[in-house]
């Protein structure tokens, strides 16, 4: 949603009121009192999107299509609920993109229907975004937390039951506005600073929300760490080994790490822009923090760049099974080059050696090792189904 903000925020090279707010007119015809970006601004901002979107989009979009295509990963809730996050993220790419630069590069005002309905599809994606990591957060919660009782807890069902609900709740929420609680007095004068036709009311209940979902994810990842901390130090107490030559970082400070940088772009991206959006439900903003949020904006476009890096990319389990789809293209490629290329009634020794590689005839590396934290709890989820 930050992201249409910051797309209704900019706007035509504007020179004018750099302090001055919108209370100053009385009404905003064509959203140009939206338009605020300096030429400049307009092609930095630009630039970002033009970057990031595609790279979401391909990264998120890779990260579907190995869960997909691999059995074993279907069947994880785990990796059910890091699937769900691809596919808010690339909804975030195609949606907050296409929208942002139509309106700020293009200078494209909707009606009050079709803008909110592009702003409903922000809405939406960066809400099921920032709803799927807080279940993930609560997956490994559990997985840890709960380790006997993990399989029974967190079934493949319950896993997609959540998720039904995590995104109907999303849907209905963030096309509240295009079913009716919009600002009553439209344009003239607007409700909001950052948003044409939205209700204060309905935007402090929506960053609200976002700042819940926020806040639960932190104290999940605390949760973890604290037990992590407790396993470490009991194991410690236990087992009194002697000292192999190269000292052995402890999990729990290595868990620390990984969540902080987690947790750091998590907030880094996210505050900023609800700060703004809290700011515009109590005091009017000037043209120069419009600005300002729209370049906020993007930041939650860049999260949605991060995450498969963070919650996917890193595990290792996942990147074998890229490896193996890979491979199974390649050998697919090369059998049917091979036939092809085959003289009628005769068979060579490469055609003969040519096997392609289904998903169950696959060997399968499991690895007891890990270097993230999805990894680590992975590893868990894979004892417990055993």
């Amino acid at each position: 949603m930050d992201k249409w903000e910051g797309h209704a925020s900019l706007g035509p090279t504007d020179a004018k009121g750099n302090t001055s707010s919108l209370s100053d007119n009385t009404s905003c015809e064509n959203l140009e009192c939206y338009m605020v970006l300096m030429q400049a601004e307009k092609t930095a901002i630009g630039s970002i999107c033009f970057l990031a979107g595609p790279i979401t989009l391909l990264e998120n979009a890779l990260v579907l299509v190995v869960i997909a295509a691999t059995a074993t990963l279907r069947q994880r809730p785990s990796f059910i609920f890091i699937a769900s996050l691809a596919l808010a993220d690339v909804f975030a790419s195609c949606f907050f993109t296409t929208s942002f630069l139509d309106f700020h590069l293009f200078r494209h005002s909707d009606g009050p229907t079709a803008y909110l309905f592009k702003l409903g599809g922000v809405t939406m994606a960066f809400s099921s975004s920032v709803g799927s990591l807080l279940l993930t957060a609560l997956d490994r919660y559990l997985c840890i937390h709960q380790a006997s009782s993990y399989k029974v807890l967190v079934t493949r069902r319950r896993a997609v039951r959540s998720l039904l609900v995590l995104w109907s709740a999303t849907i209905f929420m963030s096309f509240l506005p295009l079913m009716g609680w919009r600002c009553p007095t439209e344009l003239s004068p607007p409700c909001s600073h950052l948003f044409p036709y939205i209700d204060q009311g309905y935007l402090a209940c929506w960053t609200s929300f976002i700042l819940v979902l926020l806040v639960l994810i932190l104290g999940a990842y605390a949760l973890i760490l604290w037990t992590a901390h407790r396993h470490e130090s009991s194991m410690t107490n236990i087992q009194v080994a002697a000292a192999t030559g190269h000292a052995r970082m402890r999990m729990d400070i290595r868990l620390a790490r990984t969540f902080g940088l987690i947790l750091l772009i998590l907030v880094g991206c996210w505050l900023p822009a609800l700060s703004f959006m809290l700011a515009d439900v109590f005091v009017p903003l000037t043209h120069t923090q419009q600005r300002a949020f729209a370049f906020c904006g993007t930041l939650c476009l860049v999260n949605s760049a991060v995450n498969p890096l963070l919650y996917a990319l890193r595990c290792r389990e996942l990147r074998v099974a890229l490896l193996q789809l890979l491979q199974r293209l390649y050998e697919i490629g090369r059998c049917k080059k091979s036939s092809d290329n085959l003289t009628p009634g005769l068979a060579s020794a490469e055609d003969n050696n040519c096997t392609v590689c289904t998903e169950d005839g696959t060997p399968r590396n499991r690895s007891t090792r890990f270097s993230s934290i999805s990894e680590m709890v992975n590893n868990q989820q894979l004892d417990n189904t055993k």
